[in-house]
């Protein structure tokens, strides 16, 4: 499932093609919201924003689209009157005089008021957008110390978005690798230090992420890994197991935790 960069980096792509541009076409392939499309024709899209892993497109008329894409749904941006060719189910078409965005396979699709949508039970759950640039390191830290978290293993917290609303499996591997930590310690057992260290790692890997697109390290012909130059997002530990570890040369190790996937260094990451 795309975590929170990857819809963040979705909705800014979505916008920049259809933002203030009145609707020409739309569809609806659930019944129940068959009657939106001439409610939305010929209005605009005012803005498309991410929360956590869902995606709301706000309308010029009162009315906000919450979509999220679970495991199989993807948008996509083609010229008007075109569709993809593709396997997937087309769910939703919004379509300006010259670009549509499409949303294929995706379930989860309603329609809300805009002054309504923050009751939805999904978004109503939510914590915090760890990529909300308002959320800042003394927000963090307080959440940490919330009677709800303190007691709870790292490994389960962090996919929980409850507590940071956008995390997923490979940030979750990426921050506990930052910090040091396994993914059984809690935040009550920790030091000042590392408590500082984790909440940075909770902002700044994520943000780091979106920032540079996600991209992974790419392979040499003799099968290490290439720094990047600069500050750029790369897979330390996410699906590198064998591979060395770039702090200590362990070879990373493939786990679980939470019933999920996780990798880690058990040299750099060892309970202290």
């Amino acid at each position: 499932m795309p975590e929170g960069p990857e819809i963040h980096r979705v909705a800014d792509r979505l916008a920049a093609a259809v933002l203030g541009k009145p609707l020409v076409r739309v569809e609806f392939a659930f019944p129940a919201l068959k009657p939106y499309e001439r409610k939305l024709r010929r209005r605009a899209i005012e803005s498309i924003s991410a929360r956590g892993k869902a995606l709301l497109t706000a309308f010029d008329n009162g009315w906000t689209m919450y979509s999220h894409n679970q495991l199989y749904g993807v948008w996509k941006v083609a010229p008007a009157g075109e569709r993809p060719v593709t396997t997937r189910s087309l769910r939703v078409a919004l379509e300006t005089a010259d670009t549509a965005i499409l949303l294929y396979s995706a379930s989860d699709v309603e329609m809300w008021r805009s002054d309504a949508i923050e009751s939805h039970p999904f978004l109503a759950k939510l914590g915090p957008d760890v990529l909300d640039p308002r959320l800042d390191a003394a927000a963090v830290a307080e959440r940490l110390r919330l009677l709800a978290f303190r007691h709870r293993a790292l490994g389960g917290l962090l996919l929980d978005q409850g507590f940071l609303a956008g995390l997923g499996n490979y940030l979750r591997a990426e921050i506990l690798f930052a910090a040091r930590l396994l993914p059984t310690a809690r935040p009550c057992d920790l030091t000042t230090a590392q408590l500082r260290t984790l909440t940075k790692a909770c902002l700044a890997i994520p943000r780091l992420s979106y920032a540079t697109r996600g991209v992974e390290p790419k392979p040499h012909m003799h099968g290490g890994y290439q720094a990047h130059e600069g500050r750029m997002f790369h897979f330390r530990v996410f699906k590198r197991e064998g591979q060395p570890c770039e702090r200590c040369g362990t070879p990373i190790v493939k786990t679980t935790s939470d019933s999920r996937p996780l990798f880690l260094c058990p040299r750099c990451q060892a309970a202290s």
